[in-house]
């Protein structure tokens, strides 16, 4: 848990990302040492700040985010999903799962409204994150 909310970023050379890995690490063990759970709020408001401290000139902000909810894809959205990701045509997924191609259209709109995705591309990568 709390491995998932500490993350580099935004830093220019190898020293300051060793640093601020080090920095991190110390971070990780205090939240591990305090049993650090996030509050319900967290939730709710999207992500809360942990702490905000000062190192050598950089600020380092930990903040709690939830993960993201877990989406339910039926059995029939997820076969049309991997025939997708193996660059299957509406046309040849329809003829592998003897529906109609209008029944694949169907069920890729469902599953794009479900993921929050505009295309093809993006489904495949949102499944495989």
């Amino acid at each position: 848990m709390v491995d998932s909310m500490i993350r580099v970023s935004g830093r220019e050379s190898i020293a300051e990302l060793e640093q601020a890995q080090n920095v991190e690490m110390l971070l990780r063990e205090l939240l591990a040492s305090l049993n650090y759970q996030p509050s319900r709020t967290t939730h709710e408001n999207l992500h809360e700040t942990v702490m905000v401290i000062h190192v050598d000139g950089f600020q380092y902000q930990l903040t709690c985010t939830p993960p993201a909810p877990a989406i339910s894809l039926s059995p029939r959205e997820q076969e049309v999903v991997k025939l997708v990701a193996r660059g299957f045509p509406n046309k040849s997924i329809a003829n592998v799962l003897d529906i109609s191609p209008c029944t694949v259209s169907t069920h890729l709109r469902r599953i794009f409204a479900k993921l929050g995705v505009g295309s093809r591309a993006e489904m495949v990568a949102r499944i495989l994150q």
